[in-house]
């Protein structure tokens, strides 16, 4: 059905309908400042189809991937030898001791995967510290569902979309529910003044007082916390939907910050909470592919992380297991280069990522030498889904591959609803990397 989809789709990508379609996307794009930087977050005129049956397949595994996360979660919380996996700065901990006041730290997250031919999947990390381009898709598909182009396509192939800027805001009242709710939160987005996706913060800022909530964008260094209160300027905060990655914090700020001296004084609830720490390093996902955990899973969240986590371990000088069998790892690291990446423990946005089979045999060497001397993870290679889209590039459209990352949205560290849609020319898919596109998920309902 999908082919059949794709193919009628671009079969209306012609005359009134196509000009209708990249003037309302150019139109939208100017409106909305979808923009990262200077570029715009959609180069493509055709949103990502996916099948119903598919997409609640995707939907209940990713559950049971989530639902094993949140136990290994708790246990990394429970025991310091196990954490010690992790490669957790002092800082670090000092923050993650901090309560939150609510059940799931990841309060949204997204599970980054890859979609292959055989119809399934593969996670191959879990951006649970702060996700972006929800807000983007989000407004993303409303604007393709408003095309004629899309209405046209939907009389033979009815669509439906998922709203996210309500699932972001309901997410952050539960938490201030559990927290304690003393008074109508008055809302603070925090992050850096200067960061690309400073768009996506006014969608969110918007929609969240058109519901009746306050809501500023700050910097976290324009923060005071006094009296009592979390503060910008004469703004008192009760809420915090935290965007400022927690590393950048640390850096910049130390881990005695106003914010974080807020949370631990539980004058401010702050989701997602600083134990994300604990699982948006890369080296989780070599906890989740050890034997060793199992006991903490259910026999079906042991079949799906089987199914869709690869072979991931933390590099380091030893022998481990890869499929059944002993290996020395670095050994097999530098001799299996074609089927490897390399990546850091606690980066993110594709940076430090060094992928074996785009690297000569030297360069590969070299870089498992200098990561040996840092934090860093080697997982094995998924097959990436390419499809054809229809590309706009200079007032042309032209149909081009696009390798595609299809990331999950996750919600109270329980539930998977909505996904991200990441397109690249390139195999390292990350739209701050440069020559990305975002592009809507779209679902076919049955």
């Amino acid at each position: 059905m999908i082919s059949d989809a794709i193919k009628h789709y671009h079969s209306l990508l012609h005359g009134r309908l196509l000009e209708d379609a990249i003037d309302r996307l150019l139109a939208g794009t100017a409106r909305q400042n979808l923009t990262f930087g200077v570029r715009p977050i959609c180069t493509v005129l055709r949103p990502m189809l996916i099948a119903e049956d598919r997409y609640e397949y995707i939907k209940r595994d990713s559950e049971f991937v989530l639902s094993a996360i949140r136990k290994l979660g708790n246990a990394l919380m429970a025991d310091k030898t196990l954490r010690a996996e992790l490669d957790l700065s002092a800082a670090e901990e000092q923050l993650i001791a901090i309560e939150p006041g609510f059940a799931a730290p990841d309060a949204s997250g997204r599970l980054d995967a890859f979609l292959d031919s055989r119809g399934d999947f593969s996670f191959v990390e879990y951006n649970a510290d702060s996700p972006g381009g929800l807000l983007y898709g989000d407004v993303l598909s409303e604007l393709f569902m408003e095309m004629e182009l899309v209405r046209e396509f939907a009389k033979r192939f009815p669509v439906r979309r998922v709203a996210i800027r309500p699932r972001i805001l309901q997410t952050l009242l539960d938490c201030y529910r559990q927290w304690g709710w003393q008074e109508r939160p008055r809302i603070a987005i925090v992050d850096w003044k200067e960061v690309s996706t400073r768009a996506e913060f006014e969608i969110c800022r918007q929609y969240f007082e058109s519901q009746g909530y306050p809501t500023i964008i700050v910097d976290p260094r324009d923060l005071d916390y006094r009296g009592g209160w979390l503060r910008a300027g004469d703004f008192q905060i009760n809420l915090v939907y935290k965007r400022v990655v927690v590393n950048e914090l640390l850096e910049r700020c130390g881990v005695d910050n106003p914010l974080a001296k807020a949370v631990k004084e539980r004058a401010v609830c702050l989701a997602n909470s600083f134990r994300v720490q604990a699982l948006m390093k890369k080296g989780l996902f070599a906890l989740l592919d050890n034997p060793a955990n199992e006991h903490l899973f259910t026999t079906e969240e042991i079949a799906s992380l089987r199914r869709h986590i690869p072979w991931t371990r933390k590099l380091a000088e030893g022998f481990t297991t890869y499929r059944g069998r002993k290996v020395d790892l670095i050994e097999f690291a530098a001799s299996h280069r074609e089927q490897l990446v390399l990546k850091p423990n606690g980066d993110y946005g594709g940076r430090g990522v060094t992928l074996g089979w785009e690297s000569d045999e030297a360069k590969w060497r070299q870089a498992i030498d200098d990561a040996l001397g840092a934090s860093f993870v080697i997982q094995e290679r998924v097959e990436v889904l390419q499809e054809t889209f229809p590309t706009l590039t200079g007032g042309d459209v032209t149909f081009e591959p696009r390798y595609v990352d299809f990331d999950p949205y996750t919600w109270g560290g329980e539930e998977v609803e909505g996904a991200g849609i990441r397109l690249s020319p390139s195999a390292l898919l990350n739209v701050t990397a440069g020559g990305g596109s975002a592009t809507p998920l779209l679902i076919l309902e049955t």
